[in-house]
């Protein structure tokens, strides 16, 4: 079995995580979320593994090379142009990505999962692999039952009895619903489902191919799996995944550090000044950071390495990207502040400079 990643997106619904950062480069307990998927497919024997990339390519591939520190190999295809010395990224679409792949070497000559690069996943592919080849099908879309209540955030999948595909609605409202079985952006795909893919166009494989495979009467599944699927598609689902990791509520995710007490984890040569300052886990304070006197950390937090806490700040439920600076007497309050920007957990967005004074600063600027 191969795979597929597809990683070519400019994760605009994740702004401004996503403005120095592809989005399968979102960390996830200072790892990349793509890497959880890296890993986790190399878990179940899933060694060559495909990668689109586009907006900021680059960063994608330094961080992970061709694979070899997680037992893998990976490759890449690159859409898009250079312009005036710059790169223009140009996505194909979902299935776009895999038809220039497949033209360009035929790497696509056994049974392909494919998946999204901004997800956490602990499906298991063995079984999801038996079934699919068990139903002889040509295509299967992995999904996930969700309360009725919140058909209307997916693609929903309608199906037979036997799991055969008969139809798609994409976001009904609830009271359109003709299913609540979720698409999680987790396909099965033959080769000679890739083939229907035309050349050269800008092509979707859920709003495109899937389609089509219906129309053609091919043979075409729905898999309904309990597993953990967690998407990170606004800023919104971000800050939640942080607060349910760090809560210990997703399996096989782990705080890193040294937990130094109850509920407080700490990376490397950490500098916390316990004068007045308050903690209540579960909190990570990253490598090299400095909390000075009278702070309070109100977990679940996360602050990330190289950070400075000044004297009276306050991070509650909040997450704080690397080199963070906190003004003295400064309040976050789930919030994400990443760089330049501080985002609510419902998306609102701030920038440093709309304060008279600014609230919080780069670590590094030595002021």
């Amino acid at each position: 079995m191969k795979a597929m990643i597809l990683a070519a997106g400019q994760g605009t619904r994740v702004q401004p995580l996503t403005y120095d950062l592809p989005k399968p480069m979102i960390p996830i307990l200072g790892k990349p979320v793509m890497e959880y998927l890296v890993e986790h497919l190399a878990k179940y024997g899933v060694d060559e593994i495909m990668v689109n990339v586009s907006y900021l390519h680059q960063k994608i591939e330094e961080y992970f090379g061709e694979g070899q520190r997680f037992g893998v190999q990976i490759g890449y295809s690159f859409e898009g142009y250079m312009q005036d010395g710059k790169v223009v990224p140009q996505p194909l679409g979902s299935a776009g990505g895999l038809k220039k792949i497949q033209e360009f070497g035929g790497f696509f000559d056994d049974t392909t999962i494919v998946l999204c690069g901004d997800a956490l996943i602990d499906l298991d592919i063995k079984s999801a692999l038996f079934e699919h080849r068990q139903k002889g099908a040509l295509a299967s879309v992995i999904t996930k039952e969700v309360p009725w209540d919140k058909v209307s955030g997916y693609g929903v999948v309608v199906a037979d009895d036997s799991g055969r595909i008969q139809s798609f609605q994409e976001k009904p409202k609830q009271e359109e619903a003709r299913s609540n079985f979720a698409s999680t952006g987790i396909y099965i795909l033959e080769p000679e489902a890739i083939d229907l893919i035309p050349s050269g166009v800008q092509f979707d494989i859920g709003a495109d191919l899937f389609p089509l495979l219906v129309e053609k009467g091919l043979p075409f599944y729905a898999q309904n799996r309990f597993f953990n699927w967690i998407d990170i598609g606004k800023v919104s689902d971000y800050w939640a995944v942080l607060q349910r990791v760090m809560m210990g509520e997703v399996a096989e995710m782990e705080v890193p550090g040294k937990q130094i007490r109850d509920g407080l984890w700490v990376g490397l040569n950490t500098r916390i000044e316990w004068q007045g300052t308050r903690v209540v886990g579960p909190v990570y304070i990253g490598s090299g950071c400095h909390i000075e006197p009278g702070c309070e950390i109100i977990g679940p937090a996360w602050i990330g390495h190289g950070s400075h806490l000044c004297a009276g700040s306050k991070v509650i439920r909040s997450v704080l990207f690397e080199y963070t600076r906190v003004a003295v007497g400064v309040s976050f309050e789930e919030v994400i502040v990443c760089s330049n920007y501080c985002v609510s957990r419902d998306g609102e967005m701030r920038h440093v400079s709309d304060a008279a004074q600014p609230q919080w600063s780069d670590a590094r600027d030595g002021k």
